[in-house]
């Protein structure tokens, strides 16, 4: 039997605001209020509210989801604050810290910030998570829960390690896209037809990803499985691991992402 969440209050409802309120849906919604101007409404399971100062008066939320764009935190989040005391806020802002939104919530305000990824939309997310001062263990444990919705979940005790997991999993579909969209664009540069390109590149994402999610070894291992000695895998491989190729640039694009994330704290 499905358990009904408790009251919450969604503040932005994009894509991935949008992928956690189905979750949460699936999991039984319970008196769910949606803020967000420019959503196309209406929403189901919740109430769709142009302003905050529509919110009914006497609405306690047990959880106040802070799905905004990071630029807009300044803004938007004083108007939540007469919810701090009472409810856990839950935000997947990335780079603002639990310092700078309780600057705008009060010092009272109960924090947790959370990195998910884009494959929550079809539940396969991972989020990583990391309680402020003042997260009661009752409030860590429906974070944990809203966030279990979208896929797998792990918390960390350092807030500066949510940088590079921004970097590392919040970005990483797209690093994930693009290796298929460069198959596909190689693939046709050897004169495969476009369509039969687009499809290899995709399953053969696709179904990599499956067969890692579902092995036992890491992803060096599944790599030597694939590559035969002196066979067409390893000439690709000399190419994308010499030191100046994947491993260089992979470890300067995380580099890069990770510093524009503690940017975006200020």
């Amino acid at each position: 039997m499905t358990d009904i969440l408790p009251p919450l209050l969604l503040i932005g409802c994009g894509k991935m605001g949008g992928a956690m309120l189905a979750g949460w849906r699936e999991r039984g919604l319970g008196e769910t209020f949606v803020v967000d101007p420019f959503a196309a409404g209406p929403i189901a399971g919740a109430t769709l509210l142009r302003d905050p100062a529509e919110i009914p008066a006497g609405f306690a939320p047990a959880a106040v989801i802070l799905a905004t764009k990071p630029q807009e935190a300044p803004a938007t989040l004083p108007a939540y604050a007469r919810f701090a005391g009472s409810a856990v806020f839950v935000s997947i802002m990335a780079g603002k810290t639990v310092a700078f939104m309780q600057g705008l919530l009060g010092e009272g305000a109960a924090v947790v910030r959370a990195m998910p990824n884009t494959p929550a939309a079809v539940r396969q997310g991972f989020t990583v998570a990391f309680a402020g001062p003042g997260v009661s263990a009752d409030q860590r444990s429906l974070a944990d829960t809203l966030l279990a919705a979208t896929g797998e979940v792990d918390w960390v005790d350092q807030e500066a390690l949510l940088d590079p997991v921004t970097a590392v999993s919040g970005g990483g579909p797209a690093y994930v896209f693009l290796l298929a969209e460069l198959l596909e664009a190689a693939a046709v540069e050897q004169g495969i037809p476009a369509d039969l390109a687009r499809r290899m590149a995709r399953a053969t994402v696709a179904g990599s990803g499956s067969l890692l999610a579902a092995s036992t070894e890491d992803a060096a291992q599944l790599r030597r499985n694939v590559t035969s000695p002196k066979g067409t895998t390893e000439r690709a491989l000399a190419v994308l691991m010499a030191q100046e190729a994947w491993p260089d640039a992979i470890s300067r694009a995380i580099a890069a992402a990770t510093a524009r994330s503690r940017e975006l704290a200020g």
